[in-house]
């Protein structure tokens, strides 16, 4: 694997491969890896002859300071996790060489509903950090394939928007991949080393009540099923910012359902000072 912290360096080198044909993917990640971001890598390996990470903390979509300073850093530990998942390139950047005007920008991405519910209302700002770093990443990379984690379902019709915005729906395909679970249930994240042993078995509640909702849903009135799973939420011990029932396609809330449209269960909740969100697909 050849480490790259220059945007000169890993372009020029990628510039190398387009021209010769050669299909690039991208898995940008912020780093303390785990077994879902490797899924990723290998969804990406098996799809294209190149495979490029980036590891990059980006302070510009954590509204929260504190939670920017919390973030788990385990540089030395991605690499070798990369490495043996046989990642070909990983990018490595300063926040000087993704912001290179410090990190002031007059871009603002029109994101319409997106911004304004679920993660984009009790985050303000949060998915304008994520457009400003992800634009700069695929202007840096220029993949054929991205690739990303279904766990950050909003995030993920955010970067799709993005990618629409900046005229690049046609050169690069976001493949979106399945969230991977500990086997019981709770969606593996970086924030997860951050709970202490009886903070973890309480997590599991998340993915117990988003699996309740899948399992009682109905035709009709869908707001006593997530009356009842924020109330089951709060009695676990979680600040619930919220729980709720979306249209799969376009995230509209849902509070009557025809038994057609495809629903998705979302959730945000704090466990102490730990925020933890999850999704679940519901038919």
């Amino acid at each position: 694997m050849i480490i790259f912290k220059k945007t000169r360096d890993l372009h020029k080198w990628l510039e190398a491969q387009r021209l010769a044909g050669i299909s690039i993917g991208f898995v940008p990640t912020m780093g303390a890896l785990h077994t879902g971001h490797l899924s990723l890598i290998e969804s990406s390996i098996k799809a294209n002859p190149v495979t490029v990470c980036s590891i990059f903390v980006n302070p510009t979509q954590f509204n929260d300071p504190k939670d920017f300073e919390k973030y788990p850093i385990t540089i030395e530990k991605d690499i070798e996790l990369l490495a043996n998942a046989g990642c070909d390139i990983l990018f490595l950047p300063s926040v000087k060489e993704i912001y290179p005007d410090e990190l002031s920008s007059s871009l603002k991405y029109d994101l319409g509903y997106l911004e304004r519910i679920q993660e984009g209302k009790f985050r303000p700002g949060h998915f304008q950090g994520v457009c400003m770093v992800v634009h700069r990443l695929l202007e840096i990379v220029m993949p054929d394939n991205l690739y990303l984690g279904q766990k950050d379902y909003q995030q993920c019709m955010v970067i799709k928007k993005l990618i629409a915005l900046i005229g690049l729906s046609n050169a690069i395909l976001v493949n979106i991949c399945p969230t991977l679970r500990e086997p019981d249930g709770l969606a593996m994240s970086s924030r997860n080393v951050r709970l202490n042993e009886d903070e973890r078995i309480k997590a599991t509640a998340i993915f117990r009540n988003l699996s309740f909702i899948k399992e009682n849903l109905t035709t009709g009135d869908l707001k006593g099923l997530k009356e009842t799973a924020l109330r089951n939420l709060s009695e676990a011990g979680f600040n619930v910012d919220y729980i709720e029932i979306a249209d799969a396609n376009d995230l509209s809330i849902i509070d009557d359902w025809d038994g057609q449209k495809k629903l998705v269960a979302l959730a945000a909740a704090f466990m102490k000072e730990v925020r933890l969100i999850d999704n679940i697909l519901l038919n």
